[in-house]
């Protein structure tokens, strides 16, 4: 039951999309309409707004962090499971929120906070591949890719595959590849948007 009300809190903490919210504060265009369509601190940064795309990843990635750190403290006695669980429930609750008719991000600030919940040297490892991506190339989305790969490289590094944090990391890293399967088609298309590319009119 404990494990169940983890799963359940932490979908409806990862279904508030910041990406909404802070666009609504700053009255600027839902961000599922223009750009890429996508509710993430990226999309909202081609509003031309860069304190309202910090906020949404400061807000998409605290919300992994609280979820995840919170299930390990309700859970005291089942941490690792309970991390785990909340871990996924979080990423899926962004990615399908039931409070924006599930029409949710990609997840990669929300990862960025659950694997800092999980484990710090792990979010470092995977937050400096995304960076050196980024530097190099300029895409976000080839970013994203790359470092969720390297997510599971470095959870195999830091924990055995018996456990759940590897598991956590494992499904996370084929949600986000799977939720940019259109990325994926521009990237080798050559029509994917570099980052910081203004929105189209």
């Amino acid at each position: 039951m404990g494990l169940l009300i983890v799963v359940v809190a932490a979908y409806l903490i990862g279904s508030v999309s910041f990406a909404v919210v802070v666009s609504r504060a700053f009255r600027l265009p839902d961000p599922r309409k223009y750009g890429s369509g996508n509710p993430g601190a990226t999309n909202v940064l081609r509003s031309g707004r860069k304190a309202a795309a910090a906020l949404t990843l400061l807000g998409d990635s605290a919300k992994g962090w609280v979820a995840v750190y919170a299930a390990g403290q309700w859970m005291p006695d089942a941490m690792p499971m309970a991390m785990a669980a909340a871990a996924v429930a979080v990423i899926v609750g962004h990615m399908y929120p039931v409070f924006h008719a599930f029409r949710g991000g990609k997840g990669v600030a929300t990862a960025l906070g659950v694997l800092l919940a999980l484990n710090w040297i792990l979010a470092l490892g995977t937050l400096a591949t995304w960076i050196t991506i980024v530097v190099f190339f300029r895409y976000s989305s080839l970013a994203a890719l790359v470092s969720a790969l390297f997510a599971v490289f470095f959870a195999l590094i830091l924990f055995n595959v018996a456990h759940p944090f590897f598991a956590a990391v494992t499904v996370i890293a084929v949600l986000l590849v799977w939720r940019h399967r259109s990325n994926i088609r521009n990237l080798i298309a050559g029509k994917e948007s570099r980052l910081g590319a203004k929105a189209e009119n």
